[in-house]
């Protein structure tokens, strides 16, 4: 199985604020919901709070602390390592926030797909690791120029584990 994780980081690796996403941009969440499709998806609780609704087509792994914790529809676990397990028998797993899942899983990851936002300096409480060179190759750039939809440019970005 394929651990991948799943992201849209300012070039200061902000991802959100008060659990909540800082930018809207639908050509990412289209990007988002094609490459995760199908799949399981792996996220803390507070990022499974933080969701309209349970996304469809997709099967939600929560990791909690939270003793009694339960969503109905979704696996609920108490570690990174649980929620991997939960997600054997699918081709490739995502995970999907917030910033101490990824800290968690950027060790155990095989592949990281983000969206740099660039020209964003936003005010955040949550942030994506830093990607180590040494660790990770850049396989795919693919820009994105800001437009009526979209207030910033991005690049969808494929990383490799070395």
């Amino acid at each position: 199985m394929t651990l991948t994780l799943i992201a849209a980081a300012a070039e200061n690796n902000a991802l959100g604020k008060d659990n909540r996403m800082i930018w809207h941009l639908p050509d990412d969440f289209k990007r988002f919901k094609q490459l995760t499709s199908g799949h399981h998806i792996i996220m803390g609780r507070k990022t499974f709070e933080s969701l309209p609704g349970m996304l469809p087509n997709r099967t939600h792994v929560i990791i909690t602390r939270q003793k009694g914790f339960e969503a109905e529809g979704c696996i609920v676990v108490n570690s990174l390592e649980q929620a991997i397990e939960a997600c054997r028998g699918d081709e490739e797993a995502f995970v999907i926030g917030g910033g101490e899942i990824y800290k968690q899983a950027i060790e155990k990851a095989d592949k990281i797909e983000l969206t740099r936002v660039y020209g964003a300096s936003p005010e955040a409480d949550a942030f994506f690791p830093e990607i180590d060179p040494a660790k990770w190759k850049l396989e795919e750039e693919i820009f994105h120029p800001k437009d009526e939809k979209h207030a910033y440019d991005m690049a969808f970005m494929t990383y490799i584990r070395k």
